[in-house]
């Protein structure tokens, strides 16, 4: 009889489900209720009766009910403010804990309601609506999120797959929410015309601005107001993203700062980008350097200046420049394209595996031969690649200073077949579009000016400078090796009617458990270099190229 009455009792505790919707009344935590299909967490007393057998640990896909139980004991303790308990819902019960209670404590978010949307598979959405208060200040806060269910190893349990992400989609882990005063105060820039420059009118600039913000804030004359923002960690500084507001609550006074780009080019960067999935292109003008252009499909990353891909057969020209001068190769003199080559254990082979007989140099290039390269990779040092990126091209050495955070290519010193690899851009190459896009404007200008995107008299910072030019010789054949691919080769498609000041070079590059080679282009005409890639595209003069292309017609 005692144990019907506790097992009634702990019937009676449970919150009332009214209309699938879970009412609870927490105290001082103004919460509200949630949407939730699917049955209520399972009870778990964790007993074990004398002589019964361990159960077996569970395995196996995830049924529709254990996703929903594992999200509504986490998403319930988490609105209730128990945070031990929606930490233990968790696999990473440490990290979670410490982000939600960041979350009142350093976000002042309260009375915060979590809605259950769409369960697809195991993943399921949901929303999440609230107020930030901060000492007499308060506004609405409301998002979208998601979770993921994973079974935990050890036992089968399904628990939350904990990340920062979780809590708000645009923290990555380590990452943290922290209202306040702004560490920043706003600032507004503008474009080389005296236009103001927003993320409403143009949406790919929304991470430029937060650079332009963290970077001139101070320098700008304006004053901070209180904001909840996202403060990035280790992690995300190292790949140099910038602190993210999400909400303002009071106004602070913006300074002001003038950018190098171009109104109308940049419109139409945002137009070719919006076209196309995961791409990316930057424009800029090869006799100063200054950024014309960067758009991102995405805007919620600057892949344009931070992506950190391999550029496939653009980095050719990087590595033409080098064999060119080592005297290992010449435009208009024969030179090796076989089907395949084999060098430091590794067999490469060309596209469609063709091969040029009795061609010359120009020709390889044009049709973006990899063996013609490869063939070369014995007769050069570990560090030759390595060596004319840095003191050439002003790549790889990480010292640009841009204005806004920006990646300036990695070019390490490898051996062996992976030497061989970074001759045609693959191995530990690493690249963006503005790397790219100023690789094209050094052969135009003939020498390297480092992209920035504001002035350095605004800051009277040091541009980065290369320790040497190409010889006039070597010069004069890379142009000539790039207005062949333009009027000939591989790029001719997305090229033509824009001759005859014009070069270009195409690139695929192949990227392990994708099925189609990101694809690249870079390119110039006139005083106007640019470069793209599109992510999964395939071939870059079919998809990165129509981009490029259109950039540099608009810039005529």
């Amino acid at each position: 009889m005692g144990n019907r009455r506790r097992v009634a009792e702990r019937r009676n505790k449970r919150p009332v489900v009214v209309g699938g919707v879970i009412a609870a009344v927490v105290g001082g935590a103004g919460i509200a209720g949630y949407a939730l299909y699917g049955g209520g967490a399972a009870a778990e007393d964790g007993s074990s009766r004398a002589g019964e057998r361990k159960p077996a640990v569970k395995t196996g896909p995830l049924s529709a009910a254990e996703v929903s139980s594992a999200a509504q004991a986490f998403l319930t303790a988490w609105q209730q403010g128990k945070v031990a308990q929606a930490a233990a819902a968790t696999d990473d019960p440490k990290a979670a804990a410490a982000l939600l209670t960041g979350y009142t404590k350093d976000a002042h978010v309260t009375g915060a309601a979590l809605t259950a949307g769409a369960r697809s598979g195991d993943r399921l959405a949901f929303s999440v609506k609230g107020t930030v208060t901060y000492k007499k200040t308060a506004k609405p806060l409301a998002y979208d999120s998601a979770l993921t269910v994973v079974r935990r190893a050890s036992d089968g349990k399904p628990l939350v797959d904990w990340h920062a992400s979780v809590v708000h989609p645009d923290l990555a882990d380590g990452d943290t929410l922290v209202t306040g005063e702004a560490g920043d105060p706003p600032v507004k820039a503008f474009d080389r015309d005296g236009g103001e420059l927003t993320a409403k009118r143009f949406p790919s600039l929304g991470t430029v601005l937060d650079g332009l913000r963290e970077k001139y804030g101070k320098k700008a004359g304006g004053t901070a107001g209180v904001e909840l923002r996202v403060v990035r960690g280790k992690d995300s500084k190292a790949k140099k993203a910038s602190d993210k507001t999400l909400l303002e609550l009071s106004e602070g006074t913006p300074g002001s700062v003038k950018t190098t780009l171009s109104p109308t080019l940049q419109a139409t960067a945002e137009k070719q980008v919006a076209s196309r999935a995961r791409s990316s292109v930057v424009a800029v003008r090869p006799s100063t350097g200054e950024i014309l252009a960067v758009a991102n499909s995405n805007p919620n990353f600057n892949t344009a200046f931070q992506g950190s891909l391999a550029p496939g057969s653009t980095m050719k020209v990087v590595t033409a420049s080098l064999l060119i001068e080592k005297g290992l190769a010449s435009a208009d003199k024969p030179h090796p394209c076989p089907k395949y080559f084999t060098y430091g254990g590794w067999k490469f082979q060309n596209d469609d595996e063709f091969e040029i007989k009795s061609g010359t140099f120009k020709a390889s290039f044009a049709r973006s031969c990899n063996t013609a390269f490869i063939s070369q990779a014995g007769k050069l040092d570990e560090n030759s690649l390595t060596q004319q990126a840095q003191q050439v091209f002003g790549l790889s050495r990480d010292d640009w200073s841009v204005g806004v955070p920006s990646f300036d290519g990695a070019v390490p010193v490898q051996s062996a077949a992976q030497m061989a690899a970074e001759l045609i851009g693959q191995g530990g190459v690493r690249m963006n579009p503005l790397n790219m896009a100023s690789v094209s404007a050094t052969i135009k200008s003939g020498t390297f000016h480092q992209p920035y995107l504001v002035a350095p008299s605004v800051d009277d910072r040091t541009l980065a400078t290369a320790a040497r030019k190409m010889s006039p010789s070597t010069l004069s054949q890379l142009r000539e090796l790039m207005n062949y691919t333009a009027a000939y080769g591989t790029a001719a498609k997305a090229m033509t009617g824009l001759g005859p000041d014009y070069g270009a070079k195409t690139g695929s590059a192949e990227v392990d458990g994708q099925k189609q080679p990101n694809g690249w282009f870079t390119a110039y005409r006139g005083d106007l270099a640019a470069a793209g890639v599109v992510q999964a595209g395939g071939h870059g003069g079919d998809t990165a190229g129509p981009i490029v292309a259109t950039l540099l017609k608009a810039g005529r």
